[in-house]
């Protein structure tokens, strides 16, 4: 598990072998907005998207973005509260798209 601290945001990159830690230490990470960039070598499974689901709630409750990075996959299959891109530019417009929509009041 990679773990840089940029900016604005926290960049985690995670392949098959360091899931599980950063399954472990997620919390230690949400005190800024998210980037989780997930290896081509990690399949997406229903456990794997029901912790994606509850670090975008936690960090939604806190006024923080996530986003994960994986660019293949088809984003139909994941919930529409996850915010899922193919790369770390879109990460970042995304981040910064949603904090214009937090000042905003949306």
């Amino acid at each position: 598990m990679d773990v840089q601290t940029k900016n604005n945001y926290t960049f985690v990159s995670v392949n098959a072998y360091s899931f599980e830690k950063f399954k472990l230490e997620w919390k230690a990470l949400t005190s800024n907005h998210l980037v989780l960039e997930i290896s081509e070598n990690l399949n997406i499974d229903d456990a794997i998207i029901s912790l994606l689901l509850i670090i975008a709630e936690d960090l939604n409750r806190k006024g923080m973005s996530f986003v994960t990075i994986k660019s293949s996959v088809n984003i139909d299959d994941f919930p529409e509260n996850i915010n899922i891109v193919p790369t770390l530019q879109e990460a970042e417009d995304m981040i910064e798209m949603e904090s214009i929509e937090r000042d905003l009041g949306f």
